[in-house]
């Protein structure tokens, strides 16, 4: 089996983008899926494929047989709606020689839980903000408050910051009261950290502070803090994920306080890359050729920007009817 192969998943999205752009122009072979036909990461790769959603009961089966067919070592789950399903079926996938990056259902299960991810931080003796469930209106708290979903959600959609108890009445009517919690919120700098995790432990981690725009990273700054590092190290440690773990917090009088955590690569993927700490080559370095992780991360500012590509129709059509396509000439 050729061990320079490597599936993407969900590259319809950012995190699956981000990997696509981490992983071009390394050693490895790339194919991608997504469920999708306009998904543009399929139009990006030499090799994609049309697959199923993660709900389907053929998203497993799908997947395997891409990986046999293309001779894929490795897969890197590009949507959180994947991490469940996949996790729980590692064994199908490692019994064929195809290694998913993905954590344990554990672990998966505490980062989709936001209730889940504040208890483990608190259980680390470590600060974290006041969060309650939306349910539990005997709880007592002070604006401002966010209220957000408790499972699931991604990219900021359908999470309200409320500073006073009028904002929080209005937004209150636009949520899901069994799927929401109600959480500090923290004025400051907000910081988006990734780390590697690999036999149980921490290889290495990056610190970026952020500026927002709609849920995305839209201006990244790479910051050396050592009380940060070393607090992202201590926790996934704790947690013991396998592969990218995505830290969010915020500094609240110096010190940082943890509100989210993501048991995969991130959106800023790429431009951790781009600063010298390239978590999807760094762990598929390490898993199919046994190579230490060894990086030098740049103290460098990241701004986005959107880029267009070409689609030819004949390969929308393809993938419809096929469900595969092969490109031989890459948009630029």
């Amino acid at each position: 089996m050729k061990m320079n192969k490597i599936l993407i998943t969900g590259v319809g999205g950012g995190v699956g983008q981000s990997i696509i752009k981490a992983l071009q122009n390394t050693i490895y072979d790339l194919v991608g899926v997504d469920s999708e036909k306009l998904a543009v990461g399929l139009h990006c790769l030499p090799s994609a494929y049309l697959g199923y959603y993660a709900s389907d009961p053929n998203y497993i089966d799908r997947l395997l047989e891409i990986c046999l067919y293309e001779k894929c070592s490795l897969i890197f789950p590009g949507h959180d709606a994947e991490l469940g399903i996949m996790s729980e079926n590692v064994e199908k996938f490692t019994s064929r020689n195809v290694v998913p990056v993905v954590s344990s259902p554990e672990v998966v299960r505490i980062c989709d839980d936001k209730m889940e991810t504040n208890t483990f931080i608190r259980n680390q003796g470590l600060p974290a903000p006041e969060t309650f469930l939306f349910s539990d209106q005997n709880k007592k708290f002070r604006f401002p408050v966010v209220l957000k979903p408790q499972k699931g959600g991604a990219r900021s959609r359908n999470v309200f910051l409320a500073r006073t108890q009028n904002e929080f009445d209005v937004y209150k009517s636009l949520i899901d009261p069994e799927n929401c919690i109600i959480q500090e919120y923290i004025e400051g700098d907000e910081f988006t950290c990734g780390s590697i995790t690999l036999d149980g432990k921490c290889k290495g981690v990056i610190v970026m502070r952020r500026i927002l725009r709609n849920g995305d990273t839209y201006k990244a700054f790479v910051e050396k803090n050592e009380l940060i590092e070393d607090t992202v190290h201590n926790v996934v440690e704790k947690l013991k994920p396998f592969g990218a773990c995505n830290v969010q917090l915020r500094m609240k009088d110096g010190v940082p306080y943890i509100f989210e955590i993501n048991a995969r690569c991130s959106g800023t993927t790429a431009a951790r890359a781009l600063a010298g700490f390239n978590e999807p080559k760094i762990i598929a370095d390490y898993i199919l050729h046994g190579v230490e992780p060894d990086y030098s991360i740049k103290n460098i500012s990241i701004l986005r920007y959107w880029k267009e590509i070409v689609v030819e129709n004949a390969n929308i059509e393809d993938l419809e009817i096929k469900k595969h396509i092969t490109i031989t000439s890459l948009p630029l």
